[in-house]
């Protein structure tokens, strides 16, 4: 059985304790391989190795830092049909989504701040008091907690910036879904990338995240998951004044009014709520529309829904796979019993499928309200609810209704409507007639129980970087 071991300072390397976690396959719902499970032990060897390499990697020019980056990126464009494999087996998304789109963003990512380390300035200001220019140095070593829905295109997102910044990482993969990470790990060896600069400890995140968090040469940490675990890892970084970013969950709007160009546009309102299994924190799950044309959009989307093929993600005609683990099928049905005893109406699926593996058929469910646990809480798989609203302001109020504010959608060919809902949604970021839209220089990110912060582009420069202020007087 295949192992896949932690990278410590340039080198492979098994767990302390010689324990292992199970890798399943969802599919199949079998184990395929095993992971390393590591322990404090193990955190305090990869934090002693990126400490070690830090000043050297720090002080390197930019744009050497860039030509390693560049280097990674390349390595892993060739092996894309290699990575999207382990991911389509680890995580049950169609091989061709990972091979066509998300891969294929992992090499975007490392080439994005390849540039961004030789392109990221300093600022100078001066008329006022004198002349002052802002240092930015790397802040040593940084953690990034990655999370199992997009295993390398979030891995690479976190630690592209904060190598390209100047700082060494220690990284936590999800252990649901780590063979990328561990992929990934063996590519940078193979390129020669100097010991240290980027360590890979596997395991779970009382054993391993906690350790991470709590070290005191860590300086900073990226997380994205769950709003739950983003709470006490937020709690546990700032009991030590500590940066912290938390890219956390979403209940997303999507917005389709009378006049949006919605019927010719279905399979992208489709896509956005079952892409990944709807197992994408900006998928759309809460799908709000007109009340003019909800009888026919409903009819037309639920007949879409079904015409969905869900199948093995091997199979180049799916367009769904399965749910990532046992517990999370689980999870999911629950969810869908709740909506069913809070007098939901489910127009399809509903259930598991019956076959090996952990899928659940793509569900549509009508007949509730803003308020019920159904419509507030993430769930995170292929559910999606409709709504109907009356008039602009209706819209916006049920958009608005709850404590997430990731991303919502708006369909319309009324611009100046757009606009204005635009900036009176409560959320991080908004699409307007189009989804999943993203240029790498924007900010990403949410509000409220979404999280703090804002990765992508300067900004996550910016979190993985201390500025400093130098003034100089004139006279």
């Amino acid at each position: 059985m295949q192992r896949l071991t932690h990278w410590i300072d340039g080198a492979a390397r098994a767990p302390g304790r010689d324990h292992w976690l199970p890798v399943h396959a969802p599919a199949t719902g079998q184990v395929y391989a095993e992971v390393a499970a590591g322990d404090a032990a193990d955190i305090e060897a990869a934090i002693t190795a990126a400490a070690r390499a830090a000043p050297a990697w720090a002080a390197l020019p930019n744009s050497a830092r860039s030509a390693w980056l560049e280097k990674l990126a390349a390595a892993l464009e060739t092996r894309i049909d290699d990575f999207a494999h382990a991911e389509a087996r680890d995580g049950g998304k169609p091989f061709a989504l990972a091979r066509d789109a998300e891969i294929p963003r992992a090499v975007a990512n490392l080439r994005f701040f390849a540039h961004a380390a030789t392109q990221f300035a300093s600022e100078s200001h001066h008329g006022e008091a004198g002349l002052n220019y802002t240092l930015r140095a790397p802040l040593g070593v940084v953690a990034a907690i990655s999370p199992w829905n997009l295993p390398l295109y979030l891995f690479t997102w976190k630690i592209a910036p904060a190598l390209a910044a100047g700082n060494t990482v220690v990284a936590k993969p999800s252990e649901i879904t780590p063979a990328s990470a561990s992929l990934l790990a063996t590519l940078s060896g193979e390129i020669g990338l100097p010991p240290g600069v980027l360590n890979i400890v596997h395991g779970t995140g009382a054993d391993v995240g906690d350790a991470l968090i709590d070290d005191p040469r860590v300086r900073a940490v990226s997380f994205t998951g769950s709003t739950a675990v983003g709470r006490r890892i937020g709690a546990r970084a700032g009991a030590q004044l500590k940066k912290a970013s938390l890219e956390l969950g979403g209940k997303n709007a999507t917005l389709v009014f009378a006049d949006s160009d919605w019927e010719s546009q279905l399979g992208t309102l489709v896509r956005s709520a079952f892409q990944n299994a709807g197992q994408i924190c900006l998928c759309g799950s809460r799908m709000l529309v007109e009340r003019s044309i909800y009888a026919s959009f409903r009819e037309r989307f639920v007949a879409e829904v079904l015409a969905l093929r869900v199948g093995d993600p091997m199979d180049p005609d799916a367009r769904m796979g399965p749910l990532v683990s046992q517990a999370h099928h689980d999870k999911v049905l629950a969810a869908i019993t709740r909506a069913r005893d809070e007098g939901g109406n489910v127009l399809c699926g509903g259930h598991a499928l019956e076959r090996p593996g952990w899928f659940i058929a793509p569900t549509v469910i009508d007949g509730l309200g803003p308020d019920c646990a159904t419509n507030r809480e993430e769930i995170f798989g292929p559910v999606v609810t409709l709504q109907p609203f009356d008039d602009d302001a209706h819209a916006l109020v049920l958009a608005n209704a709850g404590d997430y504010g990731l991303s919502a959608v708006i369909w319309t060919r009324d611009l100046t409507r757009a606009h204005r809902l635009a900036a009176a949604l409560h959320v991080g970021m908004v699409w307007i007639n189009t989804w999943l839209m993203r240029d790498l220089r924007t900010p990403f990110g949410g509000t409220g129980a979404s999280g703090l912060g804002r990765e992508g582009g300067m900004e996550a420069m910016r979190f993985f970087t201390e500025p400093k202020n130098v003034g100089l007087s004139l006279e």
